[in-house]
């Protein structure tokens, strides 16, 4: 890939994970280091669709960046900043909590990784894939029950949910 597509490339993916919507050729003639006319920078789309990286949703859309093209752009393309030392403080602390409960550690840590990234943030754990051993019902309240799972392995899991009604 050459200098002029590598950078139509970035651009087209840079925008699309902006916007979510299909980048135009003339959008991107405006941004453009060099003069370059829309037409030029169709032909270049064109041949990155051609290879795989970019998609038309429709014909008379811009492109979008394909399975592929992501991941091209992750691996090779993608400039990240280094984490500033207040967020690396903050994660570290989050980390080096003393809390206990799996859930609620995992709940701090998708939300400090929230607050810094100024953006949304899904963390998930691992499924518990021992046999289990013993399992337990607790009442709360009439709306809410506690279920205490325990696992061959020793491992402990507790959830509160909404019973469905009629059950004591």
């Amino acid at each position: 890939m050459n200098d002029r597509s590598r950078e139509v490339f970035r651009r087209v993916v840079e925008g699309y994970l902006q916007s979510g919507q299909p980048v135009g050729s003339r959008s991107l003639t405006r941004d453009f280091s060099e003069k370059v006319s829309a037409a030029t920078i169709r032909n270049v789309m064109q041949d990155l669709e051609y290879l795989g990286l970019l998609e038309s949703p429709h014909v008379s859309a811009g492109r979008i960046p394909s399975q592929t093209g992501l991941r091209l752009f992750v691996d090779s393309l993608l400039e990240v900043d280094p984490v500033a030392t207040a967020d690396r403080e903050k994660l570290d602390a989050t980390r080096a909590s003393n809390e206990r409960d799996l859930a609620t550690m995992l709940d701090n840590v998708g939300n400090a990784l929230s607050s810094i990234t100024q953006g949304a943030s899904q963390v998930l754990s691992p499924k518990h894939e021992a046999p289990l051993k013993h399992i337990e019902f607790v009442s709360l309240a009439a709306d809410r029950a506690l279920v205490v799972l325990v696992f061959a392995d020793g491992h402990v899991e507790n959830r509160v949910f909404t019973p469905p009604p009629g059950l004591p």
